[in-house]
C-alpha cells in the first residue's frame, strides 16, 4: 500500500507541475498575442486564466494543510469498500447519479423504470435489481423513503447491498461515501 501512495503522489506532483506550466504558458501566450486580440477578448481570457490559477492555488493550499490527502488510514477500508460497491451496484447510471448526489434524477429514473416494467419493456428481475440499487442510493443520500419503498428493500435485500450498507455505515461521512462511489464511476467509464 505504501508503494501505491508513492506512485499516486508522484503522479499528483507531475500533474500539478504540468497544470502550473500550462497556466503560465497560457498567460505568456496571452501577453504575446495581446496585439491580435480586442480588449474585451484579452480581458476575458486573462480573467479566466487568473481564476484557474486561483483555483490551482486553493488546491495546493488544501494539499499542503492536509485537508486533502492521497493515502491515509482509510486506504485499506477504501479498497474493501470499492469492491463492495462494485458488487452492490451493477448499473453504471445509478453509480453515476449516486456519486454526483442527484437524488432527483434517481427518482426520475425510478419512475421511468416503473413505467417500463408495466409496458413490458423491462424485465421484472432487472427492475427489482435496479430499484434496489436506486432505493439504497437514495437512502445513503439521506432521502426519505416511503413505507412501501422500505418494505421493498427489506423483501428484496441482497447480500451485496447489505454488505454495502454495513461498510458505508462505518465510513461515517457522506463525502467519503461519495468519493468511493465516484472512484467506482471513473473505473467503469
Amino acid at each position: 500500500m505504501a508503494s501505491r501512495g508513492k506512485s499516486e503522489t508522484g503522479k499528483l506532483r507531475q500533474n500539478m507541475e504540468e497544470q502550473l506550466d500550462r497556466l503560465m504558458q497560457q498567460l505568456q501566450d496571452l501577453e504575446e498575442c495581446r496585439e491580435e486580440l480586442d480588449d474585451e477578448e484579452y480581458e476575458e481570457t486573462k480573467k479566466e486564466t487568473l481564476e484557474q490559477l486561483s483555483e490551482f492555488n486553493d488546491s495546493l493550499k488544501k494539499i499542503m494543510t492536509g485537508d486533502m490527502t492521497l493515502v491515509d488510514e482509510l486506504s485499506g477500508m477504501q479498497l474493501a469498500t470499492q469492491a463492495a460497491i462494485s458488487q452492490a451496484f451493477k448499473t453504471p447510471e445509478v453509480i453515476r447519479l449516486f456519486a454526483k448526489k442527484q437524488p432527483g434524477q434517481l427518482r426520475i429514473r425510478l419512475a421511468e423504470m416503473d413505467r417500463d416494467v408495466m409496458v413490458g419493456k423491462l424485465s421484472r428481475d432487472v427492475f427489482t435489481q435496479q430499484k434496489m440499487e436506486i432505493l439504497t442510493a437514495l437512502r445513503k443520500l439521506g432521502e426519505k423513503l416511503t413505507a412501501e419503498d422500505e418494505t421493498f428493500l427489506i423483501e428484496n435485500a441482497t447480500a451485496s447491498l447489505s454488505q454495502f450498507e454495513k461498510v458505508t455505515a462505518n465510513l461515517g461521512s457522506e463525502d467519503k461515501i461519495m468519493a468511493l462511489a465516484s472512484s467506482g464511476v471513473k473505473t467503469k467509464a
